[in-house]
């Protein structure tokens, strides 16, 4: 990939008659925040001089201490085909510093890079093909969303069923305007339910491309007069919305470390070591790439989503598949994250825990080829097949007491992580909900 500078940056804004630049970074939940400014102090921004309020953002810093840095990543200048192209907006996403010039330890993209930079101390590159679902719902006359779907599709339908058609076209010619290489759209199970896949990128490059496609994707729906979703279950009764991550590790040599020919099944023992590292991990893991009330609505039997701990290179009920191409493409696809995780805390985790199979030389119990959805809870326990956490709940006990993820996340995020999410939980379980009241209003 070719690595752009500043001066890169601001050849391209001359070309491009570029006005106005958004300064974009995630808070510890991964909604995209930005600061705008026009192009006169792009250099300003370059040098790192941009100054924000982080007392504002959740879960950065107490007001006490409030004022932090941007500094854009050159790499990720994109202008938004979506706006007019005179005086035209483009884009960088930026990492946070504090006023003595270090990295902010509470900036999900520094958690990433510590585990891209751990890896790398080991001799790995991590690599990340996202597949990422969302609804497509019409807005009601004052313009709110609904959870009306636009058609009655199903999965690999077409014109004239699939009525999003036009809006998904939308959505691949924008992406691949903005530098995305898609691999395939199409219309997914559940009605208004989509999927576009695109390439894979480093880990860094990946959680870029997860929050620009989600930005991309609801921006062309509105303009359609729709609304994108990425809520992980909106309708009950219809399949959720995941983001399958496809993780492999290139060596420094340029070689796939987990592929090895002369292997069962052609995956290394370093793949087998870190695929037992995240079924070790998997309980905390789910805390992040779960993260919402809503998530483990998903997270049931009976729509595919998986439910149970166990892997397979031969079916897609169980929680880590091993996709059939080998070579260069093999890989490990992890089958449980939502698209409302944030990508750089969710890569962060995978590869800490995937690291840690590594130097542990953790061994995976055997693959699990049956589907489990049809096995019995004796069968299951018999094969040593455990759950996924029920409920956001669970999944933050699993955290508290996970030291290797506590690491991933560094001690800033896990601190205010875990308390914003304790808080969620508590208002869920607080409130009284329709179900409720149709089941026990008259019945007691």
């Amino acid at each position: 990939m070719t690595k752009l500078t500043n001066n890169d940056v601001r050849q391209m804004c001359k070309e491009l008659n570029v006005k106005f630049i958004r300064l974009q970074f995630t808070d510890i939940f991964g909604v995209l925040k930005n600061v705008a400014i026009t192009v006169e102090q792009l250099d300003k921004a370059l040098e790192g001089e941009m100054m924000f309020d982080g007392s504002s953002i959740e879960g950065f810093v107490r007001i006490e201490e409030s004022d932090m840095y941007l500094r854009p990543d050159p790499n990720t200048f994109v202008v938004f085909p979506w706006k007019p192209r005179e005086g035209a907006v483009a884009r960088l996403i930026c990492d946070i510093y504090n006023p003595d010039g270090t990295p902010f330890i509470g900036d999900p993209r520094y958690a990433l890079r510590r585990a891209v930079a751990e890896a790398a101390e080991m001799g790995y590159t991590m690599n990340v093909g996202p597949e990422a679902e969302f609804f497509l719902f019409h807005v009601d006359a004052n313009g709110r969303p609904t959870t009306n779907t636009h058609d009655k599709a199903g999965y690999f339908d077409m014109t004239p069923i699939d009525l999003g058609e036009d809006a998904r076209r939308d959505m691949v010619l924008t992406l691949e305007q903005m530098g995305f290489e898609i691999e395939a759209s199409h219309h997914e199970v559940a009605p208004g339910q989509h999927e576009i896949d695109f390439k894979y990128s480093d880990a860094l490059a990946a959680a870029d491309n997860i929050v620009t496609f989600k930005l991309a994707v609801r921006t062309i729906a509105q303009r359609h007069g729709l609304h994108a979703t990425f809520m992980p279950k909106p309708v009950f009764g219809m399949a959720g919305s995941g983001m399958h991550l496809n993780q492999s590790l290139i060596t420094n040599e340029g070689k796939n470390a987990f592929y090895d020919p002369s292997a069962p099944i052609g995956m290394s023992e370093e793949s087998m070591n870190y695929v037992a590292g995240l079924m070790k991990h998997i309980g905390a893991i789910t805390a992040v790439i779960n993260p919402t009330v809503n998530s483990y609505k998903r997270l049931v039997s009976g729509y595919e989503a998986p439910v149970y701990v166990a892997w397979s290179s031969r079916n897609r009920s169980p929680l880590i598949r091993i996709p059939a191409k080998r070579g260069m493409s093999t890989r490990v696809e992890l089958r449980s994250p939502d698209p409302s995780c944030n990508p750089y805390l969710a890569l962060a985790v995978c590869l800490k825990a995937g690291l840690d199979g590594i130097k542990k030389k953790l061994v995976p119990p055997p693959p699990t080829d049956r589907n489990i959805y049809e096995m019995s809870i004796a069968e299951r326990r018999e094969a040593g097949i455990t759950s996924l956490p029920e409920n956001l709940q669970e999944a933050l006990k699993e955290l508290q007491v996970n030291t290797v993820i506590k690491e991933a996340l560094g001690p800033h995020i896990f601190d205010r992580y875990l308390e914003a999410k304790s808080i969620e939980w508590d208002r869920y379980r607080m409130q009284v909900s329709p179900w409720e009241l149709e089941e026990y209003l008259t019945k007691y």
